[in-house]
């Protein structure tokens, strides 16, 4: 036994499922880590197959894959990644998920209904994951459904450092499109030192679903207006808050969203839409059918290559956001 000698030299790993590489190769660049080798495939039934080409024993491994659809596909890829490092010794599992599957379903609406956001997390948990990173989660509670370390990263800097540049400040007004998104509004006018407005949208009681009107809270007039949000979906809730403000006398109306989803008629929308800009970062792909002119898309790369560092290195994360993480 003399003759063994035992290291704790720390070993990072960087893993990429086939969701979205081209983000995982950028943040891998940016860490200074090349992606493992790994051989992944869909059999004729659909069920995936995953094998690492190299040894993971002992390392300190970062999963990331992005969800976009098919999500359903995508979660299962990184399950079965996880559940393979597990099995190969990794000593330590972090998944790195920029936008988080399923973090709609945060809560139960009505009876009958299932928290899906807890069961994404109790299925990272279940397969073998240590800790998760995550970029701007829908609900903060999303947070203490994971038994382990969690890692909320914002983009609000991303985004609010490009406005800061391209605009005028002075003129900017932030404005939440709807009541559930104030508290994310208010940490932009913190940060761009300007005024918040709010959009209140009243239903029509004879018509089940549908907007009848939306009402301005605050002053917009002659304002260059930044409706924020956390998503961008359908595009359907955003351009209608838009046509709002400029009823209301904006100047101009731009937007700013950290995941954009863009499903269905979202490219359409927002090609007729009245926007100047529409300012989003890739924690998705693009994947529209169409190219949609206004979108400036910014990378949220360096951060999670900062955090994975800090993570690494036993730092910490909280210290990117000046402690407000």
């Amino acid at each position: 036994m003399s003759g063994l000698k035992k290291t704790s030299e720390k070993h990072l790993m960087l893993f990429s499922g086939r969701a979205y590489p081209e983000l995982a190769d950028e943040v891998a660049e940016l860490v200074g880590c090349e992606l493992t080798p790994t051989r992944a495939l869909a059999y004729a039934n659909s069920e995936i197959y995953v094998r690492f080409e190299e040894s993971v024993r002992g390392s300190d491994a970062f999963v990331i894959q992005s969800h976009p659809a098919p999500v359903n596909e995508w979660i299962m890829e990184q399950l079965i990644m996880i559940d393979a490092l597990k099995r190969a010794s990794a000593d330590r599992i972090t998944v790195v998920a920029p936008f988080y599957p399923y973090a709609r379903q945060d809560k139960k609406h009505a009876g009958r209904e299932p928290i899906s956001a807890r069961l994404i997390a109790d299925l990272f948990k279940a397969a073998g994951a240590d800790r998760i990173m995550s970029v701007d989660l829908h609900a903060a509670q999303i947070q203490g459904f994971f038994d382990g370390p969690v890692d909320h990263l914002w983009a609000l800097p991303v985004l609010a450092d490009y406005v800061a540049e391209s605009y005028d400040t002075d003129e900017l007004v932030v404005v939440s499109p709807d009541a559930g998104r104030v508290r994310l509004a208010d940490l932009w006018t913190d940060r761009l030192g300007c005024p918040l407005a709010i959009i209140h949208k009243r239903r029509d009681p004879n018509v089940a679903n549908q907007v009848a009107v939306h009402e301005v809270v605050g002053d917009v007039e002659g304002k260059v207006c930044l409706l924020v949000d956390d998503m961008i979906d359908t595009a359907g809730t955003i351009t209608q808050a838009a046509d709002a403000l400029l009823a209301r006398g904006a100047k101009k109306v731009i937007a700013a969203a950290t995941h954009p989803v863009l499903s269905g008629p979202a490219a359409q929308r927002l090609n007729e839409s009245n926007f100047e800009e529409v300012i989003v970062t890739n924690t998705l792909p693009i994947t529209t059918d169409e190219p949609i002119d206004k979108l400036t898309v910014l990378s949220i790369a360096p951060l999670i290559a900062k955090a994975i560092h800090e993570v690494f290195e036993d730092g910490s994360v909280t210290k990117l956001f000046d402690g407000q993480a």
